[in-house]
């Protein structure tokens, strides 16, 4: 190991240990602008309330938006220092050794796990990610209902009832189970790979700006299921509150017609659907 290769380790090292410090001040003032609003809630008066909660909120959107900045540039820098790192160790090992280390990688990218977050909003560290899954107890989501091996894909809304941190699993509800008399309320027990969360209902500013062309998965008006659909026009473009979407085999007259479907009730379609 060269003293070069030394020094831009030691130097990036530096720089994630600063991220990192930047990130943690960032928390902590959001914190305190958390509790400031609670503090707005009981103690002030209507007029005040809303003048120092809109101050703290506009400034609250803004500390978001840098800690996502900082957790990327985290992601970034600790991605480079672990394949400096590699570099330098396979650079020190036997062919034979190599080998082993490739064998062992492949494998691990042949198991299945359901440990995949990356629909979910970025956080600093496991328990802020495993803080984010509780918190959404009592919340509506999208769900997979469906086994991995069945031949479709059946997405609900389901209420969050639970989320077992150690397990790593949700238990949900399915809160409309049909018009069927028979039928009653059904409850799942999910991995987190078959949850996906919908964008906050009062705040469409953080909703995804899904482009026209782009293929989603959006609640069918007048019901409770989910289905692949097609963005014609943006809640953005259009100033109001939902997308102008086409969904997939929902043909009348020849032709596909556009529904208006509210932005918190669409999603990222995801990877391998199955209609």
């Amino acid at each position: 190991m060269s003293g070069t290769e030394i020094s831009v380790l030691f130097e990036k090292s530096k720089e994630l240990d600063q991220l990192r410090k930047d990130l943690e001040e960032d928390i902590l003032e959001i914190n305190k602008l958390h509790k400031k609003l609670q503090a707005c809630k009981y103690h002030l008066a209507p007029d005040i309330i809303e003048k120092s909660g809109d101050s703290i909120l506009q400034r609250l959107r803004s500390l978001y938006v840098h800690a996502k900045e900082l957790s990327e540039n985290e992601m970034s820098v600790s991605t480079t220092l672990m394949a400096q790192l590699d570099a330098l160790l396979q650079s020190g090992l036997s062919a034979a050794q190599r080998k082993k280390i490739e064998v062992s990688e492949q494998k691990k990218k042949r198991i299945k796990t359901d440990s995949d977050i990356s629909r979910f909003p970025n956080a600093t560290s496991m328990r802020n990610q495993l803080e984010y899954w509780a918190s959404l107890k009592g919340e509506q989501v999208a769900a997979r209902v469906t086994p991995d091996d069945a031949e479709k894909d059946e997405w609900f809304v389901v209420k969050v009832i639970h989320f077992d941190k150690e397990a790593k699993e949700f238990d949900v509800l399915d809160e409309d189970p049909g018009d069927d008399e028979e039928s009653i309320q059904k409850k799942y027990k999910l991995p987190l790979s078959r949850i996906i969360p919908f964008p906050k209902k009062g705040d469409p500013s953080n909703a995804p700006d899904f482009p026209p062309g782009k293929h989603v998965l959006a609640v069918y008006p007048g019901t409770t299921a989910l289905y692949k659909a097609t963005v014609v026009n943006t809640h953005r473009k259009r100033k109001a509150d939902d997308y102008s979407l086409e969904f997939d085999d929902d043909e009348e007259d020849g032709s596909l017609p556009q529904r208006s479907v509210p932005f918190y009730r669409v999603v990222t379609l995801p990877d391998g659907h199955r209609q």
